[in-house]
């Protein structure tokens, strides 16, 4: 069964930190999360950004880089047998990019990105379209068939929340009813749904206390895809901090959604 089926028929978990911040934190990490969802029979893939190139400040921390980021995702691959994902900004990383994930994330702000859903699709790998916070779920068939248009039909597509006001998201259970009619894989962005984005001056807010049961209600409208991202100490983590679930309560989080499969 190749990894796209796997998704296809679920349950499964994309998870890590928002960013990679440096090589030990990211193999202590996939080597714990690792061994979790072996413990709760879940599929999983790694997931880190090289480059976050949407923070709210240009003072804020971005990652390593494409190629030093790219190397400690290959490490993660050959080390630990995992899956790998993560984000790429322009169409001229979707190549450099595919040699070493199994799927290419394609962020919400850039989600109508003509080029890069086709780049992205070009390479044959699995494309995870974020769907953006001020679409519709069924908007979302569009960056869908861009992707096609290369012959690439592995197209998976995420909630992760709407824009409501100022600095604030609301995530609409239609979106992803509307999303799941087109046949592809729909993933829950649990820990993005409850961001603030900007909400804290120079750098997004959030509040990781309703992802539980964000995950929990996605999960009652049929979603078997998780997104999660994760930290040993979200206070101290270089981005996203206050979306995260700490790593010591992951595990109970996902015990307790799986209940509701």
């Amino acid at each position: 069964m190749t990894l796209y089926d796997k998704l296809k028929s679920g349950p499964f978990i994309i998870s890590g930190p928002c960013v990679i911040e440096n090589e030990a934190m990211i193999m202590d990490l996939a080597e714990t999360l690792k061994k979790m969802m072996e413990e709760l029979n879940l599929t999983y893939i790694f997931k880190a950004s090289f480059d976050k190139a949407n923070r709210t400040s240009v003072d804020s921390y971005r990652g390593p880089g494409l190629e030093e980021g790219l190397r400690i995702l290959q490490k993660v691959k050959d080390t630990f047998d995992l899956p790998v994902t993560t984000d790429i900004h322009e169409a001229s990383q979707a190549a450099p990019v595919a040699e070493v994930v199994d799927i290419l994330q394609i962020p919400a702000f850039l989600c109508r990105q003509t080029d890069l859903l086709v780049e992205a699709g070009k390479t044959g790998k699995i494309v995870n379209i974020k769907k953006a916070q001020f679409l519709s779920g069924k908007d979302m068939i569009h960056p869908a068939k861009k992707v096609e248009t290369t012959g690439n039909h592995q197209v998976m597509l995420t909630e992760r929340g709407k824009s409501f006001g100022n600095n604030d998201l609301v995530v609409d259970f239609r979106d992803i009813i509307e999303m799941q009619e087109f046949g592809y894989p729909v993933v829950m962005d649990v820990t993005h749904s409850c961001q603030k984005p900007g909400g804290a001056g120079a750098k997004s807010g959030g509040n990781s206390a309703f992802a539980p049961y964000f995950a929990k209600a996605a999960a009652a409208v049929g979603v078997r895809g998780f997104f999660f991202e994760t930290h040993r100490n979200p206070a101290e983590a270089l981005s996203d901090g206050p979306n995260m679930v700490k790593l010591d309560e992951f595990k109970g989080v996902l015990e307790d959604v799986k209940k509701h499969f």
